[in-house]
């Protein structure tokens, strides 16, 4: 992401749901595409998860949970880093969620807010 370039603003508490994980798997290489390459079938390109977790700036790890689907969503900042790094338009791989529960002052500030 360019320098001067301005990130939108999200609310705070909101996150990034992954649409789906065979979505993302059709970008990254997977077990299954390492398998099928051994077997002697030519896969397509894409990207490792390696590569696109350097691209990212995000551990490699965090990428293989996408992947696998043990993981759904992610900060909004780390999601537009994975969409760039895959040059793909966020809305694309990942769909906003806003936060649903808004906190309650406790009692001692509603009092002196009052």
């Amino acid at each position: 992401m360019s320098p001067w370039k301005q990130r939108k603003r999200y609310a705070k508490g909101s996150y990034m749901r992954l649409k789906s994980v065979d979505l993302l798997r059709a970008f990254v290489v997977t077990k299954e595409d390492i398998d099928a390459y051994r077997a002697g079938k030519p896969i397509e390109q894409k990207i490792s998860q390696r590569h696109l977790a350097e691209k990212a700036n995000v551990h490699p790890s965090f990428i293989n949970h996408l992947t696998s689907g043990r993981k759904k969503s992610c900060d909004p900042h780390t999601a537009e880093s994975i969409a760039g790094a895959l040059g793909v338009p966020l809305n694309v791989i990942f769909l906003p969620e806003e936060p649903t529960v808004r906190r309650q002052p406790n009692q001692r500030q509603a009092t002196l807010a009052a």
